[in-house]
């Protein structure tokens, strides 16, 4: 693009897509692609309450090479492991959320398995079911960070400010629903495949569940669909059931969840209440005290984890003196929260930069300006005691930003007051995300290692757990080690992984995969180049080494570094409103990105291109609530909106460019930072556009706008 105007690296220039010819044609194969001889079709019995003992289950007589499965079937543990195992496989007495799995019907014929499914009939004795994340009495997970000396820094304040920001749930809307295949083979193994995220986890969750060890099984990634980290845990809950019933049936099964199926059962974002009291002295502030509660849903799966990150950013981009960070994740009857892009990021980062917004104001201040004075600098301290290691390049990124869609400007001129039908503004915000998977999870836990394979004829093959999922790791991954070995690209080789082959590199999660994985690839691409030897086939391995640099993380105090780098946003979202209406109407969204080198120039932008506009989504219009009994009721495309190219017709991403030492050719992780800035500059954008109100909640839609129309009097 010629917006970024960048001098790149030979390693930058785009190529295409490893997987683009098979998907443009379709002959990419998923796992509903297979052939079905053989294959039974399974579909689960879900609850329809959201807390009950079950009673008793009548299942209709089942002609002959039909099957019921539950959890009396299950060989093991009944619990899928993601961080614990109290997930049951199938319920075993007590649900706890509408959609929760009692048993599956299979067969080989769909339409007679879901007629057989319908008839089946669940007693149900229903509980109190709560319902409501600010009333809950239960906690999933807490921790609690900071430095500094809170209380006093309050006490000495020229004045204090509280207020509080809430977000909804947001779905991951990935095109193909989530889908698993098992299959028994001959010499006793499983075979568990299908639109798979992380391979190991889904590996380590089906190990207890089926009673075996690592040579009882191997699960390879099929084609996916889409994932935005919805196929990041859930996948392991749906492999333990489709495994147990192919095991009872002693036949190959597969289960393809429907779309309202789908979008009623798997976890989404996080809903999030993010309450915020800041200290402000001579203009600066001095002190914030942070209090965040997630709705983690009916069980623990991923929330700990999403709690934590939003703990240890709920600071932002800024250096404050003091800082006390709370959160807990709670635990209510609804579908379990899990993972999303972004992964409790988007959630922090709005409440943190409108906070800064509102402050600001009543400061008389611009928001830029006063953002510009907090931001953090090189070696300055983050929420946990760590560090910022590396340069911090905000200054000139914002700079940047104002070059390109002339932000300075449009603020002080829709500052003024407005009036007539049609209203603008331009918000403006500033994100980070932390790479890597949090403290010392990569050492202690992960312990990655990677493979690269020579062939006798010079090709070379990637040996890793990695999952192309969209993001484009089939054609980086190759790059890297080519580009180290001076090697032709086609002559690596990178394909979708299994357990039987590669080994465990950790999840393709947290933003990792370049940073960690690449770093390592090009690590052991060095070392085989060292060792190269023509006509004979080779291996080398690399496993991850804790980074001298990173301070050591302390999980009883949650104190010291959480992540090996990050990466860096600045955002602007200009819209006009229609005061008749309430449509604000987005005119111009703008965002400058550091995630160091771009591995693959064409990647990268559309990897943020898609991750910007997923965030404008999250801040405008995508509404999914449950009722009060905990059902979701927009479960399909029909009343779940997402934004499309004619939402925000003139969108742009670009790059400032610092090439982190920790990563590969200077590549630092990008996923994840796109997502995390949208929402509060869009929302600044249309509080500016309606004369300074503070808003408070995303999304923030058309009926939202037209209510504080008529409220403020507008």
């Amino acid at each position: 693009m010629e917006q970024n105007n960048l001098q790149l690296k030979k390693i930058s220039k785009s190529v295409v897509k490893r997987d683009h010819a098979e998907k443009v044609s379709g002959r990419s194969i998923y796992v509903a692609d297979y052939l079905a001889d053989s294959v039974l079709c399974g579909k689960i019995l879900r609850s329809k309450v959201a807390h009950a003992k079950v009673l008793k289950v009548d299942v209709p007589e089942l002609p002959e090479g039909y099957y019921y499965v539950d959890a009396s079937d299950v060989p093991g543990q009944n619990g899928v492991l993601i961080i614990e195992s109290e997930t049951p496989v199938y319920s075993t007495g007590t649900v706890q959320y509408i959609g929760e799995a009692i048993g599956m019907i299979c067969g080989p014929d769909e339409k007679t398995v879901k007629q057989l499914l319908s008839q089946c009939n669940v007693e149900y004795e229903e509980l109190e079911a709560e319902v409501d994340p600010r009333t809950a009495k239960e906690n999933l997970y807490e921790l609690t960070s900071g430095y500094g000396d809170v209380d006093k820094a309050f006490a000495e304040a020229d004045k204090i400010y509280e207020e509080e920001f809430t977000t909804g749930y947001q779905e991951q809307v990935y095109l193909e629903t989530q889908a698993i295949m098992a299959e028994p083979e001959e010499d006793g193994r499983m075979y568990v495949h299908g639109s798979i995220q992380d391979i190991y986890y889904v590996h380590d969750a089906l190990k207890p569940v089926l009673g075996c060890d690592d040579s009882g099984l191997h699960v390879k990634q099929d084609m996916v669909g889409g994932g935005f980290g919805g196929k990041e845990d859930y996948p392991s809950i749906l492999a333990a059931q489709v495994a147990v019933a192919a095991r009872k049936c002693g036949k190959p099964v597969r289960c393809v969840l429907e779309r309202r199926e789908d979008m009623g059962c798997t976890p989404k974002r996080h809903p999030s209440i993010s309450r915020y009291k800041c200290a402000v002295k001579n203009g600066m502030i001095t002190a914030m005290d942070v209090d965040i509660i997630l709705d983690g849903g009916a069980y623990l799966t991923l929330s700990g984890l999403v709690i934590a990150r939003c703990v240890f950013t709920c600071m932002g981009v800024y250096s404050v003196p003091n800082i006390r960070a709370h959160g807990r994740a709670v635990k209510t009857n609804t579908v379990p929260s899990g993972a999303f892009r972004g992964f409790g990021g988007p959630q922090i980062i709005f409440a943190v930069e409108m906070m800064m917004d509102h402050i600001a104001r009543d400061l008389g201040i611009d928001a830029v300006e006063f953002k510009k004075k907090h931001l953090v600098k090189k070696d300055d301290m983050t929420v946990s005691q760590g560090r910022y290691h590396f340069n911090v390049p905000l200054p000139e990124m914002i700079e940047q930003l104002d070059e390109a869609c002339a932000l300075i400007k449009k603020r002080a001129e829709y500052q003024k007051e407005q009036t007539g039908r049609y209203r603008r503004g331009i918000g403006f915000s500033l994100c980070l995300h932390g790479i890597g998977l949090n403290g010392l999870t990569e050492r202690d836990l992960v312990k990655a290692i990677v493979k690269l394979h020579k062939y006798k004829d010079g090709r070379v093959e990637i040996l890793a757990a990695s999952n192309e999922i969209g993001q484009g790791v089939l054609t980086t991954f190759p790059k890297i080690v080519a580009e180290e070995l001076d090697l032709p690209l086609e002559q690596v080789i990178y394909d979708l992984p299994d357990t039987g082959r590669v080994p465990d590199s950790g999840p393709t999660a947290a933003s990792r995969s370049i940073l960690i994985i690449g770093r390592l690839l090009r690590l052991a691409a060095a070392k085989l180049k060292k060792e190269w030897k023509d006509g004979e086939e080779q291996e080398v391995e690399e496993h991850y080494k804790y980074p001298d640099y990173l301070i050591p993380f302390d999980p009883e105090k949650n104190l010291g570094d959480n992540y090996h780098s990050y990466a860096w946003g600045a955002n602007a979202i200009e819209v006009e409103v229609d005061t008749y209406t309430g449509v604000a109407k987005v005119l111009d969204a703008c965002a400058v990105f550091d995630i160091g080198t771009p591995i693959d120039y064409n990647v990268v932008i559309g990897q943020l291109e898609g991750g910007f506009l997923q965030s404008i989504g999250y801040a405008t219009m995508e509404r999914m609530k449950y009722d009060k009994r905990g059902y979701i009721r927009n479960n399909n495309f029909g009343d779940y909106l997402i934004p499309s190219s004619m939402d925000v017709p003139n969108l742009k991403t670009l790059l400032h460019i610092e090439e982190i030492p920790a990563g590969p050719f200077g590549a630092n992780g990008l996923g994840e930072v796109p997502m995390t800035g949208g929402a509060p500059a869009y929302l600044e954008a249309v509080e500016q556009a309606l004369g300074g109100v503070s808003l408070h909640h995303v999304p923030f839609s058309m009926e939202d706008v037209a209510a504080t129309i008529e409220k403020e009097g507008i």
